[in-house]
């Protein structure tokens, strides 16, 4: 059990659709329904009934909804310890992002803010999902994040730079460049595990591509992924400029045809973010960061 799936529960009970609720979360219905599956196969019943279009509750679903409220309500009361804390920290800004993108707000971004700005100190936070991003930011944990598009529209963006989506391919494979949509069709592939938000995302592309790679390796851990590159185990998506710094001659890069571009943005609350969100926001925009991302 998470407590992302006691969120998305308590999101139905509140819309009395899963589309709404999806919507609202800004995730995949699709993978609303397998959690919430996957809760109710884990406590042994049935928690929400169709009813016409809507969704409703059933007994048990009522009282794991009231338990699941209590229970968020208090992780919500423990964070508030932490940010509490984190803003006693007059000098520190913390920068929520992901996992891949984190390899270059590390080594090159952080590095050059705090050379041109050296009485703040920048804290990384890496986190698993967009998704855990923009809930960082909103819950007050982090002042910013840095992710790709697109973005909730309940958090303001800052648009920073459009970054190419290639396939990243051991040297063996015999493809050509730039590679047609069609040809991913049976390729084999590191991909995110089934049911995570990644996943659901590229899921959703091939579909609409019309093309049905083969999950070679599935995991939600990118060094896998690139070790099953190097290994001749399968190709992988990622951004050409973050492949060719991790890869170099290791593996081939092909661009698609017709070529596919991602955006990456810094994103805040509503709210005015602190002087040194603004002053990070300004170094960024000037040209801080230019080639970074994550796919």
């Amino acid at each position: 059990m998470t407590l992302q799936q006691l969120r998305y529960l308590i999101a139905v009970a509140d819309y009395g659709t899963m589309t709404a609720a999806a919507e609202a979360l800004y995730v995949a219905q699709s993978a609303l329904s397998r959690a919430l599956k996957a809760l109710e196969h884990e406590l042994g019943g049935e928690l929400l009934v169709r009813e016409g279009r809507s969704v409703g509750l059933t007994a048990e679903g009522k009282r794991v909804v009231r338990l699941a409220r209590t229970v968020l309500d208090t992780v919500g009361a423990i964070e508030d310890v932490g940010r509490a804390a984190e803003a006693a920290r007059v000098n520190g800004l913390r920068i929520a992002t992901t996992h891949t993108l984190a390899v270059d707000l590390t080594g090159r971004i952080v590095p050059a803010f705090e050379a041109e700005t050296p009485e703040v100190s920048v804290d990384v936070v890496r986190c698993l999902s967009r998704e855990d991003v923009f809930e960082s930011v909103r819950s007050g944990l982090t002042a910013l994040g840095l992710v790709d598009a697109p973005v909730p529209q309940d958090l303001r963006s800052h648009r920073l730079a459009e970054h190419e989506v290639v396939l990243v391919s051991p040297p063996s494979e015999d493809l050509p460049d730039p590679l047609p949509w069609a040809m991913l069709n049976g390729l084999r592939m590191a991909m995110p595990t089934r049911g995570s938000g990644r996943r659901s995302e590229m899921e959703a592309m091939f579909a609409t591509l019309w093309v049905r790679p083969v999950a070679a390796v599935e995991t939600d851990d990118r060094v896998h992924w690139i070790a099953s590159v190097l290994n001749g185990e399968g190709s992988m998506l990622w951004y050409r400029d973050i492949a060719a710094g991790v890869f170099g001659d290791s593996a081939v890069i092909r661009s698609f045809d017709p070529p596919l571009l991602r955006a990456v943005a810094i994103v805040h609350a509503p709210e005015a973010a602190g002087r040194q969100a603004r002053t990070f926001m300004d170094f960024a925009q000037r040209g801080g960061v230019r080639e970074s991302g994550e796919l």
